[in-house]
C-alpha cells in the first residue's frame, strides 16, 4: 500500500502523514512542488522522529509519479469529496497507491478525471471536507482491514 500527496500545501499535515505512513508500513509519494520548504521546522515537529523511519520517495513532478505507477502496474485511487463511489464500498488491494489532493483545491480537473478509481467518504449534508490527514487515516484503515481480512488474519 501507498499514499501519495499531491502537491502538498501545509507542512503540519504531510508531516503528520509521514508518522502515519511509518507506523502502518505505508510508503510516502510526494509529488513536487511542494507548498512549504521540505526542511520546515512545522513539516519536523508533527512528523517527529517518525520522519526518520518513514519510507519517502519524491516525484518531481505529476509527470514522473504517474510513469512510476504504470512501470510497477499499480492502481491509482483518488481520494475527492466529488468522487461518488464511497470508499467502504472499495475492494483495495495491496499495491494500491491512494493519492490524496492538494489541501486547498484537490487535485487539477484533468487528473480527476482520468483517475481511474476515485473514492469519497460520506460526510453530513452541508459539510465540504475532512483533514487530509484525517481522510487518509480513515481510507487507509479501511484499506488495511480489507487486506487482513483477505490474508486471513
Amino acid at each position: 500500500m501507498h499514499l501519495a500527496l499531491y502537491q502538498p500545501e501545509i507542512p503540519q499535515n504531510t508531516g503528520t502523514l509521514m508518522r502515519l505512513c511509518a507506523c502502518m508500513g505505508i510508503n510516502l509519494n510526494i509529488i513536487h512542488p511542494c507548498g512549504f520548504v521540505w526542511e520546515d521546522r512545522h513539516l519536523r515537529r508533527a512528523g517527529m522522529d517518525y520522519m526518520d523511519i518513514a519510507t519517502v520517495h519524491h516525484h518531481t513532478s505529476w509527470e514522473t509519479f504517474q510513469e512510476e505507477v504504470r512501470k510497477k502496474s499499480q492502481r491509482l485511487i483518488l481520494l475527492d469529496a466529488k468522487a461518488e463511489t464511497l470508499y467502504t464500498n472499495f475492494s483495495f488491494q495491496s499495491g494500491d497507491v491512494l493519492l490524496l489532493g492538494q489541501e486547498s483545491a484537490g487535485v487539477p480537473e484533468d487528473i480527476f478525471q482520468t483517475t481511474p478509481h476515485r473514492l469519497r467518504i460520506p460526510m453530513t449534508p452541508g459539510c465540504r471536507s475532512l483533514n487530509v490527514s484525517l481522510a487518509a487515516a480513515m481510507v487507509v484503515g479501511e484499506a488495511l482491514r480489507q487486506l487482513k481480512i483477505a490474508q486471513g488474519e
